[in-house]
């Protein structure tokens, strides 16, 4: 496996693949399409069962989409699904045959945050996993199904909080509100996170498929809810009231690496522009 955006290794039937796209990981065209070969390609292969999503970058795993490329990244995630859509690429991942970890340190945002939640687990560094779904603070309806999600997850009053607020929440209240499964110890997440997976991988792939279609039964929404949330998105982000936000928070360095180390706070302050 070649790619631009991601580095691959083998550990028996697990793949690891660790992000890096550069200057920040932001979910653009390439890292897209790398995720959309890397995905069929795991599955193509029936020695594979396990997938591990990983970051090269300390802090940052996957921020959010790159707000200037969106028309790009959802053509590339056609390829794999038939449908300009990241919703339906990240529900066609939790659909998938493969169980897929999300391991993550740095920050996870937006679209982020909806990748970690199309995976079936995430685990989360203590010292450095931050977490946040801020499409409302541009005044959009967050796209690839993270309403879907945090509501099941975690419930309506805790939902609407996280949305409506577009603030920062660390990894141990994100575990806390049920938004990932657990927050470890950096220094411990390599190793649990591979142990888990390793076990996992060891047990029948007829069992992996008979189980996760038992659970997305019960617990994922239909694709038409995620169909609808990913044209919500589209459509609100391109309202004057959005874009009008877009670009205040770009003059303010959103998508820079030092602005969104603390994008909580540069939202918060945005009114002010």
């Amino acid at each position: 496996m070649d790619f631009k955006t991601l580095t691959v290794q083998r550990d028996g039937a697990v793949l690891i693949a660790s992000i890096m796209a550069p200057p920040m990981n932001l979910l653009g065209p390439e890292l897209v399409h790398d995720l959309v070969s890397f995905i069929s390609e795991a599955e193509d292969d029936e020695t594979v069962s396990v997938i591990v999503f990983k970051s090269g970058d300390p802090d940052f795993f996957i921020p959010h989409v790159d707000v200037t490329q969106i028309k790009a990244y959802r053509d590339e995630a056609a390829r794999l699904t038939g449908e300009a859509s990241i919703a339906v690429l990240f529900r066609y991942l939790s659909e998938s045959r493969l169980v897929s970890i999300a391991q993550v340190e740095g920050r996870v945002r937006g679209a982020g945050s909806e990748f970690v939640m199309g995976c079936d687990m995430c685990f989360a560094a203590k010292e450095s996993a931050i977490f946040a779904q801020m499409e409302p603070a541009f005044g959009v309806v967050p796209g690839g199904g993270g309403a879907q999600h945090l509501v099941r997850l975690m419930g309506r009053s805790r939902a609407l909080e996280v949305m409506l607020s577009a603030n920062d929440y660390d990894a141990e209240l994100a575990e806390r509100y049920g938004w990932i499964n657990r927050s470890l110890p950096a220094a411990d997440l390599d190793e649990f996170v591979r142990s888990l997976a390793q076990r996992i991988a060891q047990f029948p792939v007829s069992g992996h498929v008979a189980v996760k279609r038992r659970v997305n039964a019960l617990a994922l929404a239909p694709i038409e809810d995620f169909r609808r949330d990913s044209d919500l998105f589209g459509e609100g982000v391109r309202e004057p009231v959005a874009q009008k936000r877009i670009q205040a928070a770009i003059k303010r360095g959103f998508q820079t690496r030092d602005a969104e180390m603390n994008l909580g706070k540069l939202l918060g302050e945005l009114n002010d522009d």
